[in-house]
């Protein structure tokens, strides 16, 4: 894993969209990191991808939580494990920081990342709206 570089922009792009392209008809709209700035993502110091850009994970850290803001896989390499092995290392960024906590959201109708989400220890804590679309807000305590 690394963080991205500016250079890298344009194929984290790509890879959120073919990422997330496959949930546009299940959401009903375009997933909201579809619709991020990843320029800013990136110059923050917020995308960590793994070598092969074939996946990433955006972490910003919140006061007494890292925010899991997006994880995504590019379709050939979904379900072999690396979404997991993103969350691994978001939980390791989290300890590195000093953070007791994660948290993130997902699409209520996003009934497969819910259920991996639940598989890795989080729980939900709550539902909101963002941007028209509904959410499910989860969060994962870090045992000491």
């Amino acid at each position: 894993m690394r963080l991205a570089e500016p250079t890298d922009k344009a194929a984290v792009e790509r890879l959120v969209h073919d990422a997330y392209s496959p949930w546009i008809e299940v959401v009903g709209m375009r997933p909201l990191p579809m619709e991020a700035d990843y320029g800013a993502f990136i110059a923050a110091g917020r995308v960590h991808v793994t070598d092969a850009l074939d996946g990433l994970v955006v972490l910003v850290p919140e006061d007494g939580v890292l925010l899991v803001e997006n994880v995504a896989v590019r379709p050939d390499r979904q379900g072999k494990g690396l979404g997991r092995a993103l969350m691994a290392y978001a939980e390791e960024e989290a300890r590195r920081l000093g953070l007791p906590a994660l948290r993130l959201y997902t699409n209520t109708r996003m009934a497969a990342n819910i259920a991996l989400y639940e598989s890795l220890g989080y729980v939900e804590t709550g539902r909101m709206g963002i941007d028209g679309r509904s959410a499910v807000m989860m969060r994962k305590q870090l045992t000491p």
